[in-house]
């Protein structure tokens, strides 16, 4: 079995030694150490993690940033990441998780435990939960945009706006069921075939409107308010 990529993001070079040689202890960990955001943006894309140790003070770029950043491209939006900071107050921590951290670390921790700390935050049943939640908030944007698109077809059926709209509905379709939101899954599968129909000319704006309606009523009717979203109108 391959062992589990963990990338570790700190300014402080001590604090980078400390965690190499903590998760070196344990052989199913491949450490490698960034010293800033935007150094860990190009790491997750050239490496692709398992998981990504964030620190959350940092210059220029801090934690939350570089998370936000992450969560922007999809080739790193579903690493799971992990804040490691000093500021470990109950409050802080829930604030940290809305962002879609899968957990926290407090400093200073204890080197000869961090590998243990790391394993069990990457337990399937709490990754899977962490992802799902991340695709909720991702859901949550994309019903946005979808409203926005389907105010713009009303308007006119231009094809560039019919083909973002099946990108969405690609999108939605591909991994909804996955996380077990089966009725977002199928109204997003039956929009995508309304959009390739309407620019191939066998379909028409009108069926894509109402396409668009039915899924974001399925994404309306979801409680993905237990998700860390907030349901949104459209």
């Amino acid at each position: 079995m391959s062992p589990l990529r963990v990338l570790h993001v700190d300014d402080e070079p001590d604090i980078r030694e400390v965690v190499e040689l903590s998760l070196s202890l344990d052989p199913a960990f491949e450490t490698r150490g960034c010293s800033s955001g935007k150094e860990a943006l190009s790491a997750a894309h050239e490496w692709t993690p398992d998981l990504i140790l964030l620190d959350v003070m940092m210059p220029h770029m801090d934690g939350p940033t570089t998370l936000s950043r992450l969560r922007e491209d999809a080739q790193t939006a579903m690493i799971p990441v992990v804040f490691m900071t000093a500021r470990a107050r109950a409050g802080e921590l829930e604030y940290f998780r809305s962002l879609g951290a899968l957990g926290v670390i407090p400093k200073p921790f204890d080197p000869m435990s961090l590998a243990g700390s790391v394993r069990s935050l990457l337990e399937p049943d709490a990754r899977l939960a962490a992802l799902r939640e991340t695709f909720a908030r991702r859901v949550s944007d994309n019903a946005d945009a979808l409203a926005m698109c389907r105010s713009a077809l009303r308007e006119s059926a231009a094809s560039d706006m019919l083909g973002d709209v099946r990108d969405l509905a690609h999108s939605l379709a591909g991994a909804a069921g996955i996380y077990g939101f089966q009725k977002i899954s199928d109204a997003a599968a039956r929009l995508e075939e309304e959009s390739y129909s309407a620019l191939e000319g066998l379909g028409s704006a009108d069926d894509v409107i109402g396409a668009i309606g039915r899924l974001l009523g399925c994404i309306e009717a979801q409680n993905l308010s237990g998700y860390g979203t907030q349901a949104r109108p459209h």
